[in-house]
Formats: C-alpha cells, sequence, structure tokens
C-alpha cells in the first residue's frame, strides 16, 4: 500500500465517509429528520475536501517523484480516479435525500425496492479498499458487476412506477421516486469505474469491464488454463483502426515457468465490433490457405453481442517503418528486396484475369468529412482567374468521380487493403516478411496497395535529408517494381489508375497530419493529380502519363 503523505490515510477515509453517507441515506429513507439530513450534507463537504486533498497529493507525487516505478504510477492514478468516483457518489447520496423533501406521502417510497439496492451498493464499497490492498482481480470484476445488477433493479423499479404514472394520479412523488432511484442507478456507474479503475492497478492497462470479459473468453478458447493474474497485458496505442489492440504475455512463476496454454513468445489481442473482427478472422484464414507463413496465426476467437475478440500469434521482427527510419542501408535494402519478391509472388498467385470497376474516388469521399473536421481550410472555393476557372475541391471531387467510372483494372488480385508501412513486418533471422492488420483484404486492383504504400513513406514527417532520402528511395523502388509488373502484365492503364489511388491516398491521409504546412504538401498533390486527370478526359487512358515528381518530398 502506499504510505507517502498520509495518501493511504487519506484513501481509507474516504472509503469509510462514504460508506457511511450510503448507511446515513439509507436511514434517512427509512426515517427521514432534519438531524439526519443536516449530517449527510455536512459530511459531503467533508468528503469534497478529502477528494480533493488526495487529487492535488496524487498529482504532487506524480510530478515530483521520478524514482516512481510503473506499478506505483499505476496505483496512484487508480487511488485518485476511484476517489473522484466515491465523492460523487457521495453527491448523488446528497441529491437522493433532496428529492425526498418532494414526496407527498412517504410511502410512495417502498423499501422492498431500495433496500436491495442499497445491499447491493454496501457490498460493493466494502470490497473496495480490501480488491486495492491484495490486488484482487475477482473482487474488482465484482464491483463492476454490481453496476449491471443496479441497472436490473432501477429498471424494475422504472417500470412499475411508470405504469402507476399512467392513472395519472400522484404524478409528483411517482416522478420523484423516479429521480430516486435514478440517482441510485447512477451511483453503480461510479461503481463500474471504480471496479476498472482496480483492474488497472493490477493489470496496468485501461480495460473496461466488457473487454475484460472479451479477454478472458478469448484466452480461454485459445485453451489458456490460468486466471489473468497469469498475464502481462499491454496497450499498443496509436491504432486508427477502431479497435483495441494489445499484447498479451505469460507471467512466468518464481521458478521462471508459465501456465500451459500461453504462448511464450506473446499473443497479441484484438477487440472491436463484430463485423470487424470477424472479417479480419476470415481474411487471416484466407490468406493462410495460399500463404500459411505470410500472416499470423489465430489462436482464439469469441463474439458477445456486437463485439467480437481475437488472439493471434505475436509476430517477431520489425515493422517497415521501423527498418526504414532505424536500420542500416543494407538492412533496408535487404528488407524491401524481400517485400518486393513475396509481393510479385501473391499477385501471379491470386491473379484472376477479371476486369473489376475502381472506386478510389468513392472511397475518398468517404473520407472527406474527417478531413474537412482536421482541416477545414484544406477545401477551396471556385476562383475565376480571367478567362480560366479553378474548380473548388467538391466540383473537382465530383467531376474526378464521374471519370474514373470510365476505368477499371484488367485484372484484380488478393491485396491487403491497408498495405502501410507499419502494417508489414520484416523478420531479418527468417528473411521473411509477414502481413497484420488484415480486416480489409480483398480481390481487387493491385494499384491501391501500391499507392497506400508509396504514401505511407510520403507522409512520415520526418525531414532530415539522409531519412528523407532514403524513404524517397523506397518509393522510386516501389514505383519502378510495380510498374514493371503492369508492363509484363499488359496493363495499360496502371498510371491513370495510379493518379486516381495517390489522389485519394494524398487528401485522405490530411487527417492523420496536423502539422499544417505538410498536410498542406498532400492537398496540394492530390488535387493537382485530379486536375491533370481532369485534363486528360478526352484522351485514352493508355496515353496518360504520372508526373513522378508528385511522389517524392
Amino acid at each position: 500500500m502506499i504510505t507517502f503523505e498520509g495518501l493511504s490515510e487519506n484513501f481509507k477515509f474516504i472509503i469509510l465517509e462514504v460508506e457511511g453517507q450510503i448507511n446515513s441515506t439509507l436511514s434517512f429513507l427509512r426515517s427521514p429528520s432534519r438531524a439526519l439530513f443536516e449530517k449527510i450534507e455536512s459530511r459531503d463537504d467533508y468528503i469534497d475536501n478529502l477528494k480533493t486533498i488526495i487529487e492535488n497529493k496524487c498529482y504532487s507525487r506524480l510530478h515530483a517523484d521520478r524514482q516512481l516505478d510503473k506499478q506505483e504510477i499505476n496505483r496512484i492514478r487508480a487511488i485518485n480516479t476511484i476517489s473522484v468516483n466515491l465523492e460523487r457518489i457521495a453527491d448523488h447520496c446528497v441529491n437522493i435525500i433532496r428529492q425526498m423533501g418532494y414526496l407527498t406521502d412517504k410511502s410512495f417510497l417502498r423499501e422492498s425496492d431500495y433496500l436491495p439496492i442499497f445491499e447491493q451498493i454496501q457490498d460493493a464499497i466494502k470490497r473496495i479498499l480490501p480488491a486495492f490492498e491484495r490486488d484482487d482481480l475477482s473482487w474488482a470484476l465484482a464491483i463492476c458487476r454490481s453496476e449491471f445488477e443496479l441497472d436490473r433493479m432501477y429498471k424494475d423499479v422504472f417500470e412499475r412506477v411508470l405504469t402507476e404514472l399512467g392513472t395519472g394520479r400522484d404524478v409528483q412523488s411517482h416522478i420523484t421516486v423516479i429521480f430516486i432511484f435514478r440517482y441510485l442507478e447512477r451511483i453503480g456507474d461510479s461503481l463500474l469505474n471504480i471496479g476498472e479503475a482496480l483492474i488497472f492497478s493490477t493489470l496496468g492497462e485501461k480495460i473496461k469491464i466488457t473487454q475484460f470479459d472479451a479477454l478472458q473468453r478469448t484466452l480461454k478458447n485459445s485453451g489458456f488454463q490460468g486466471s489473468l493474474q497469469d498475464i502481462d497485458f499491454q496497450a499498443i496505442w496509436g491504432t486508427r483502426s477502431g479497435c483495441r489492440i494489445g499484447k498479451v504475455d505469460a507471467v512466468p512463476d518464481k521458478e521462471g515457468q508459465t501456465r500451459r496454454g500461453v504462448d511464450t513468445q506473446g499473443s497479441i489481442y484484438k477487440e472491436g465490433t463484430v463485423a470487424k473482427i470477424k472479417q479480419e478472422r476470415a481474411n487471416i484464414d484466407r490468406w493462410s490457405a495460399v500463404f500459411p507463413n505470410l500472416v499470423p496465426q489465430v489462436y482464439g476467437y469469441h463474439e458477445e453481442g456486437g463485439n467480437a475478440s481475437l488472439l493471434v500469434e505475436f509476430l517477431r521482427g520489425c515493422t517497415l517503418d521501423e527498418v526504414l527510419i532505424t536500420g542500416s542501408d543494407e538492412l533496408a535494402q535487404n528488407a524491401l528486396f524481400i517485400l518486393l519478391q513475396t509481393l510479385r509472388e501473391v499477385w501471379d498467385k491470386t491473379r484472376l484475369d477479371t476486369p473489376v470497376p475502381t472506386d478510389y474516388i468513392a472511397q475518398l469521399k468517404s473520407r472527406l468529412p474527417s478531413v474537412q473536421q482536421v482541416h477545414p481550410e484544406l477545401f477551396r472555393k471556385a476562383l475565376d482567374v480571367g478567362s480560366a476557372c479553378v474548380l473548388s475541391t467538391d466540383a473537382l471531387v465530383n467531376a474526378c468521380y464521374a471519370l474514373e467510372q470510365e476505368l477499371e483494372a484488367p485484372f484484380t488480385v488478393l491485396i491487403h487493403g491497408d498495405f502501410n508501412l507499419n502494417n508489414i513486418v520484416y523478420d531479418h533471422v527468417q528473411q521473411a516478411v509477414r502481413y497484420i492488420d488484415l480486416h480489409r483484404s480483398r480481390d481487387y486492383d493491385y494499384v491501391q496497395d501500391a499507392s497506400v504504400f508509396m504514401v505511407s513513406n510520403f507522409r512520415m514527417p520526418i525531414f532530415e535529408p539522409s531519412l528523407r532520402h532514403r524513404l524517397n528511395w523506397a518509393i522510386q523502388e516501389f514505383f519502378t517494381f510495380a510498374a514493371s509488373y503492369a508492363h509484363h502484365s499488359g496493363d495499360a492503364t496502371f498510371e491513370a489508375r495510379l493518379g486516381f489511388a495517390l489522389a485519394r491516398s494524398f487528401y485522405s491521409s490530411t487527417r492523420y497530419e496536423l502539422n499544417f504546412s505538410f498536410a498542406r504538401e498532400m492537398y496540394l498533390r492530390a488535387h493537382f493529380l485530379m486536375e491533370k486527370l481532369l485534363a486528360h478526359r478526352d484522351a485514352p487512358w493508355q496515353h496518360f502519363r504520372l508526373p513522378r515528381d508528385v511522389l517524392f518530398y
């Protein structure tokens, strides 16, 4: 237990005070009195002060002590979160007793309705300190789950009172009863926050109870036989996919052994909507059937309600962006060579000689609201200069959308679908590359992966000349490879489709870049390409030539 500057004592006191407030509130509902009313209100001021003292001590300690380890920092953060939510519970108690003044008759409030709710709350609060001191996940989970039970109880009371309201009698008292139980239900919300803070204190990562349950079930489906205290869960921040992603490792025991059923090299846990996770699992299965060593193995899968979770192999190595930024020239050259050889094999083996319409500008149109939210300045208006007319952004995009309807890819391949540098893992020991984050894979135009890869190099906010030179080199190598593949495949409209795809990738990438001048570079390139394509509308697409300079910064 943390003991610096009396924080542990303050923490224990706020738990005891809030427990006292709950008991006093229950007594007030049973037998209201002016003295008890004043006692509850005065103790609320003390709890507010305690919360402020704890908050100040937590922040002071985090700011002043550079020697704190990660576990100590997590416990301090948990104390602060728990204290804030305890203070909210105390506030709800005050709101409840104030509502009692609006009842015309105390008999409208049935003890058989509120007593089970108070017992649930009292039981949860009694568990807080032991759960914190013992790092007891089972008690933390019990506190979290009390919120679901309180929701159920509130729903039962709410439906009964709603029916009674339909009679049209004693409307004020019935509405007051709903307000009182609504405050009790909101105490459950604070208990859920407290329980999740206790889980954070134990596991060291913020994870909601629903995600915790999903992780537990997914691990069980993978063959894991222990509890979550036998694993180390580390969230991976920075994902833009809308999914929660974390790395799961086995925690060795005192003898250095791990429980049976845990991959000692670690796994990746991914949780999100059923549609997205289910699609990723199906795509991994599809890739595995054709290229079993190119994608991670699936260890476990679980879905419940609208969410699903996936446990997959953790791939050893470095993502390609790390190789290009930190690796030697020889390492970067070798990694890119292996990637291009792998791509050629993938494209050859999965090629279907069936033409498919492209939809690059349609993809761009769907992302424009996000771009506008981040950079409203990157939308130009129409402008007339003498006899020349410059189209607005909307008009230019719409014109290119109509123009692209004339184009189709002559064949399809199985594309990655989100072929960014950080979705390609290079294993130097195995001399291999592997793909991750495959939920967008499909049979489509290989030009999409080509454009995404090249722009993912371009958009890296790195301006040191030698590193920028390396990124430009990677773009050039990839373009040469893709153009060569197009030539040998008889793909005459490759450069035209690449123009549409690059316009899409450049413009949509601005929503991830807060450096306005750099975002503007990508915006200008997107508009330049769309204007070039529009100017070519009366000529055959096989004659279109992509301006090479647009690829490099």
